[in-house]
């Protein structure tokens, strides 16, 4: 027999087949639970502090569901009350902490539910939480990092380009008529010329030019976000000048720890390497990492195809090629992620001091170039008369 039952949860649904006096062979939800899917996200804080005070009250003897029910109790997140409400009820119905928790990826992470899973399965789900809460804290201070090390060279460009834009529509134009004569007779200077016809064009054809460049721009979002968008934005951005070398190094960094610490948790590799490779935030790099995974399910090492990829760095690579042999690659990758960091961090740190200086030294070229063409028909005019 096949059919459906309304039920509130897993364990009424067997409930109210076995009333019936029937032997269930399969239950299964009708549609996805999507409850929670609309829950916003919940800062890396404060789920970092969730899985430490977790872990805390499990390791002090406290029962997981009254555990559950005193985080609900303290969550002062509204989002996050709501999914541990759902996870405590899923709990109480027989599920683990990991089945119940991966009902919400959006919310706890593919990495952080398999690292829960793990420790569940080997008996050290206390020491899972607390790494897993570690690790969210580094992840969240590296991501911090980066963006406000990028903040100011980003905000020198937009504010330069929006000072440019409103020279060369407001102020060039008044410009116009006063060299009128020159471009006359022919004697208006090269430079100056193309800066009034620019000007022209932008005032002219500006609600054009912006609209083409919204509508570029939207595609250009929706290009970016299919997987041959990401791929090409992710192979552009560690080929970048200066900073490209920054992004793939936080990339390497970011999957060695997540292998490290999956692996460090008794994840099984190929599972470890199949989630890590989602970490790197680079497809590039998760394409190699995936390819590896392959092939040591196939007997082979996890050096060779790292090296082969030709995205990780020599010394890495030569790493974790002695780490396999010796049999210390969780505390070796975890040892590879912290070295990189560091000399990333020392790399960001030089490439924000250049970049500074040469936005600085662009706008004022930009600007040099401004005043030279509208400076040159007035010296002309002037030695005229």
């Amino acid at each position: 027999m096949t059919g459906a039952v309304t039920a509130a949860s897993e364990r009424e649904a067997l409930a109210a087949i076995a009333s019936r006096s029937l032997f269930p062979v399969e239950v299964r939800a009708d549609a996805p639970v999507t409850h929670g899917t609309n829950v916003r996200r919940v800062p890396a804080q404060i789920r970092a502090t969730c899985f430490s005070q977790l872990a805390d009250l499990l390791r002090s003897g406290v029962p997981m569901l009254r555990s559950l029910a005193v985080l609900i109790r303290q969550a002062n997140h509204s989002g996050l009350k709501e999914v541990l409400q759902e996870v405590h009820r899923l709990v109480e119905d027989g599920a683990t902490l990991a089945e119940a928790m991966g009902r919400f990826p959006r919310i706890f992470g593919e990495m952080s539910v398999s690292m829960i899973r793990a420790g569940s399965e080997g008996g050290f789900l206390e020491e899972a939480l607390t790494r897993v809460a570690d690790f969210t804290e580094t992840q969240e201070d590296l991501r911090k990092r980066t963006t406000g090390a990028l903040a100011y060279p980003v905000f020198l460009g937009v504010v330069g380009t929006l000072v440019v834009i409103v020279l060369m529509v407001f102020f060039v134009p008044k410009f116009e008529s006063l060299f009128e004569n020159l471009r006359q007779r022919g004697e208006l200077p090269v430079v100056t010329d193309i800066l009034l016809t620019t000007s022209d064009l932008m005032w002219g054809y500006g609600p054009y030019m912006l609209v083409a460049i919204v509508a570029a721009a939207l595609f250009l979002s929706r290009w970016l976000k299919t997987a041959a968008g990401r791929l090409w934005l992710d192979r552009v951005r560690i080929k970048l000048p200066i900073v490209g070398k920054v992004f793939l190094s936080l990339a390497v960094a970011r999957f060695c720890r997540v292998l490290g610490t999956l692996l460090h948790n008794g994840v099984p590799i190929v599972r470890s390497l199949e989630i890590s490779s989602d970490a790197t935030g680079n497809r590039m790099l998760g394409q190699a990492v995936l390819k590896a995974s392959e092939e040591i399910a196939a007997g082979q090492s996890l050096a060779g195809p790292l090296a082969s990829s030709g995205h990780f760095p020599p010394m890495v690579v030569e790493m974790i090629a002695v780490a396999e042999e010796s049999n210390t690659l969780e505390n070796v990758l975890l040892g590879i992620a912290d070295s990189l960091e560091r000399r990333t961090w020392r790399e960001l740190d030089i490439a924000v001091r250049l970049i500074e200086p040469l936005m600085l030294l662009l706008l004022a070229s930009v600007v040099l170039v401004l005043v030279i063409a509208l400076l040159l028909p007035v010296l002309k005019m002037s030695t005229t008369i």
